[in-house]
């Protein structure tokens, strides 16, 4: 943990503007306070880019954007189609118009597999920063050029200096559902949090009809559904938790 707290803060210092890459679907989640903190006390200006804007309902994301604004300009993303990115882009070169000389060097932290890279990718118009499904595929510091006079320091996830809660590492998609020590607890995490928020997505994906709000007869329906039986007729929970753990990351499931 020591040398990614070092490594952030060498991006910090080194950068003219940081972006904080947060989660759509969990923006408190995925804000890092600390991070944060070291970036206002050097005042190093700074944007928050909330991606997978895709996966959330308009409703939503402007809640969101009214909390988060008043903390630093807000950008919504969506590397799926890249919406978003050309008001980024000019969000950066605004934020450090006092740079005439040289490249404005933009910092991206966040947590892992928010999408820092796909947001990069998104705003230079190719693949020039490696991404990919699995998390912590971005491994050093690397610097990618936009155009525009904007270089992007990009950099791998910044994982939590006191995050162990493996549901939320679920949830996040920071782990995977193979390395995940209790799979059914986490669908039922997702399943609770689909419940709460967005009802209808798990309906009409799977194809039920959700009369109990309890998550566990939801997995069950599920289960049913998609024929994942055991021998005497019983679900298989674990292959049912597997197929919702993988939907939700793979950005089947909307809220």
């Amino acid at each position: 943990m020591a040398s990614y707290k070092v490594l952030v803060r060498d991006v910090i210092k080194k950068a003219d503007v940081l972006l904080e890459v947060i989660d759509a679907r969990f923006p408190e989640e995925t804000r890092n306070s600390e991070v944060e903190k070291d970036i206002i006390r050097l005042k190093k200006p700074f944007i928050i880019v909330i991606n997978k804007c895709d996966l959330v309902s308009k409703e939503k994301l402007e809640k969101t954007k009214s909390i988060l604004s008043k903390i630093a300009p807000t950008i919504f993303i969506s590397s799926k189609d890249r919406s978003g990115t050309t008001m980024l882009r000019h969000q950066i070169l605004a934020s450090a118009c006092y740079i005439k000389d040289r490249d404005i060097l933009v910092g991206t932290l966040g947590y892992p597999n928010v999408g820092k890279s796909s947001v990069i990718n998104g705003v230079t118009g190719r693949h020039r920063a490696g991404t990919s499904p699995i998390s912590g595929h971005t491994k050093g510091v690397q610097h990618v050029g936009a155009g525009s006079r904007i270089m992007f320091i990009d950099t791998p996830g910044v994982i939590p200096f006191d995050e162990n809660d493996e549901y939320v590492q679920g949830l996040l998609g920071i782990k995977d559902v193979t390395h995940l020590r209790d799979p059914l607890g986490v669908a039922l995490k997702i399943i609770e949090k689909l419940l709460a928020e967005n009802k209808t997505s798990i309906e009409s994906f799977y194809n039920i009809t959700i009369e109990d709000q309890k998550s566990y007869p939801v997995i069950e329906l599920i289960g049913k559904q998609c024929n994942f039986l055991q021998k005497k007729g019983e679900i298989d929970e674990m292959r049912t938790a597997t197929r919702i753990i993988n939907d939700w990351q793979n950005g089947l499931l909307l809220i």
